[in-house]
């Protein structure tokens, strides 16, 4: 079966900045790529042009289409353009069905003193979307490697990291990546003295724990490469610190998680990750969630 990827334009730095990234993807896997620009309804747009009334917005996204289509072409990327009426935030999650394998999305962006639309859904539609959403970031200092050398995936041994994990082996086994494996304690107990940087014997064996039995998916899955690594502090700060330090291309996580004492934990964070994360983040959902 064909790969298809969705991704949703709105011409700004960050929607060209993904869908560059998803052309790189798309040339490798030789996959078709579906453009979708989505006339905001919530917009006026109906404007007079002679003897005529003209939807301004529509117009607009035609050309958009028409421009983003072009650089796939010039890539030898099988292309598909589609526009649509709605509000953005349902109509893309809508519109990620499972006939498409991933959706590509840029992160934020802004044109003039307005928000650009992508930049206001993008949240919406990586906690909706049924399909993996890959967010890109066009901000100065990102980075968009390709093919993936080094993919990270941060995990609390929840169900939805290791989903997320699933994920990550398999990217990381078909591009011969080494897979990193990040467990940070975000909340330290009562107990531990706040001017030490050393963990309790026991939380570390159990966060060594979840490390091991992520390893031993990720060897299954046909990972050669594995790096596991243990840290406190915030969760943001740790993740984006460890993809600077390690040249990591490639951050996968799940869209909730939990610790033993039910407090949300990655899944709280993956906002501020995406927001801040020097290279594309790709967020995964668990099955019984999109029933």
């Amino acid at each position: 079966m064909t790969t298809r990827l969705l991704v949703p334009t709105d011409g700004s730095d960050p929607a060209r900045a993904a869908l560059e990234h998803a052309l790189d993807i798309a040339a490798d896997r030789e996959a078709t790529i579906q453009l979708l620009y989505v006339a905001d309804t919530k917009e006026p747009s109906l404007t007079r042009l002679g003897m005529d009334v003209v939807d301004v917005l529509e117009g607009e996204g035609d050309e958009i289409l028409d421009g983003a289509a072009a650089l796939a072409e010039d890539r030898g990327v099988a292309v598909e353009t589609e526009l649509v009426q709605g509000d953005p935030r349902t109509a893309i999650v809508d519109y990620a069905t499972d006939e498409f394998d991933l959706a590509v999305m840029g992160a934020h962006g802004r044109r003039g003193i307005g928000e650009y639309v992508l930049g206001s859904t993008t949240d919406c539609v990586v906690n909706r979307s049924k399909i993996p959403v890959l967010t890109v970031r066009s901000a100065e200092g990102a980075r968009r490697d390709y093919p993936y050398g080094d993919v990270l995936v941060p995990t609390d041994g929840s169900d939805h990291a290791s989903v997320a994990l699933e994920h990550a082996a398999s990217i990381a086994a078909r591009h011969d990546a080494t897979l990193h494996l990040l467990s940070v304690v975000d909340e330290l107990p009562e107990v531990i003295d706040p001017e030490s940087t050393q963990l309790p014997s026991q939380l570390e064996e159990n966060v060594q724990a979840i490390l091991d039995e992520a390893e031993t998916t990720a060897r299954e899955a046909g990972v050669d490469e594995i790096e596991t690594t243990i840290t406190a502090g915030s969760v943001p700060r740790e993740i984006t610190t460890y993809v600077d330090e390690e040249g990591v291309d490639l951050v996968v996580m799940g869209t909730h998680g939990h610790t033993g004492l039910d407090r949300h934990l990655l899944g709280s964070f993956t906002e501020r990750v995406i927001r801040t994360s020097p290279v594309p983040v790709l967020t995964t959902r668990r099955a019984d969630e999109l029933e």
